[in-house]
């Protein structure tokens, strides 16, 4: 009651609660609840907010709670103060601007189909429905629910689309914005992706076909060249595509690929057959004077289209389930071992997998490059001998080991 009563003072004054909280009533009418305390040997002020809004009842259990802060060495004043800015980060934290300054830190670096399909992600099936969300904010269940449905859709995206969001969580603790990763509430919550392999002819019969149609094939010379090297070189997709002039090593008859540009993110060395080099010098007089060796028809600044040389298989008549380009490597893979005969290891290594010496080290790019560099010459070699013996209707030569 007596706070209740209290009137409106000619000079301000402070009506005691006791422990060092009072009501401050000042001149203007305004009333403060306020808490008088010392810490490390200085007196300091806390305002516990202003008389009715705050009741007497909240501005004691206020008091109570700064008292125990202070009897645990805290200064209950910063530790309102930092409670301010942590909420006031968390409502600024959005899903979308930590998932793009995520982005922003994180994805550079990574290849250029990667950086594209994790945009896609975010952009269409995350940030409309979380982006707007506070990240610190966002349950498990809420998660779930835009993960079940991109499932339906397609159970693969959707395990990507947890993966990355997992991957932004982690960026968000480390920088304050959240305290834990809720995608870890939800392993085991999505359908068990289907585990398929990418489609690829491995018999030597059916790839001298295959040989034949990309030679005959009536496309543009980027694209032709681009299907031919594909074969012979079996390199990933997305390193083709971006195959830069700079690159290419005329005196050593090599492709010498930056580490940036590889998903093992190491340094690799593709020797040239002279088949290959035929093929470069043949595009050369085309597309010799830009980055790209196959540039997109857009322009010469950006690559060849992902699509370009799946559309050509496509074109050619190979279905999804006959052959994709990153069939290619799984073909030189099967056939260079079960055919050929050559040494697994010289095969891993031309394919950029991680191949470890017998002491658990990782080889460098150099590891068996002169072996290679024959192994690559007798597969353009294979394939010339394949192609050649089935136009001129040979295809017993088909099934012939080097």
């Amino acid at each position: 009651m007596a706070v209740k009563n209290a009137k409106t003072p000619e000079k301000n004054r402070k009506l005691a609660d006791g422990g060092g909280l009072y009501l401050f009533l000042h001149t203007n009418g305004s009333k403060y609840w306020r808490y008088d305390y010392r810490h490390l040997g200085k007196r300091r002020t806390q305002s516990l907010g202003t008389y009715p809004e705050v009741s007497l009842v909240n501005a004691r259990k206020a008091h109570i709670e700064s008292r125990s802060l202070l009897a645990q060495g805290t200064d209950p004043s910063s530790a309102k103060q930092l409670a301010k800015i942590s909420a006031k980060a968390q409502a600024n934290n959005t899903f979308e601007q930590v998932a793009n300054e995520w982005y922003g830190a994180k994805i550079q670096d990574k290849s250029e189909s990667y950086r594209v399909r994790t945009l896609r992600i975010l952009r269409q099936d995350l940030y409309p429905y979380l982006g707007r969300r506070s990240i610190s904010e966002i349950s498990p269940q809420e998660l779930l629910a835009v993960l079940r449905r991109i499932e339906r859709r397609t159970v693969d995206i959707a395990h990507r689309a947890k993966q990355t969001t997992g991957q932004i969580y982690k960026y968000a603790i480390a920088i304050g914005a959240a305290d834990r990763d809720i995608s870890s509430d939800l392993t085991g919550a999505l359908k068990v992706r289907n585990k398929t392999h990418r489609a690829a002819i491995t018999e030597p019969a059916e790839l001298a076909k295959l040989l034949v149609a990309i030679y005959a094939y009536c496309g543009t010379p980027a694209v032709s060249t681009a299907l031919k090297l594909s074969a012979l070189l079996f390199q990933r997709p997305g390193e083709i595509r971006h195959m830069e002039w700079s690159e290419i090593n005329w005196t050593d008859r090599r492709w010498e690929i930056p580490a940036n540009k590889m998903k093992m993110r190491r340094d690799h060395l593709v020797p040239l057959s002279s088949q290959a080099i035929g093929e470069l010098k043949n595009i050369q007089c085309l597309t010799g004077n830009g980055l790209y060796v196959f540039p997109s028809a857009r322009g010469g600044s950006r690559p060849l289209s992902d699509n370009g040389v799946r559309t050509a298989l496509r074109t050619m008549g190979y279905s999804n389930e006959q052959m994709s380009p990153h069939g290619f490597r799984a073909m030189a893979r099967t056939i260079l071992d079960e055919v050929l005969d050559y040494r697994v290891d010289w095969i891993e290594h031309q394919l950029a997998h991680a191949v470890k010496d017998p002491t658990g080290r990782a080889y460098n790019r150099t590891t068996f490059l002169h072996q290679r560099a024959e192994m690559m010459q007798g597969w353009a070699d294979y394939l010339e001998g394949l192609r050649l013996a089935l136009e001129r209707g040979n295809e017993k030569y088909a099934n012939t080991p080097k």
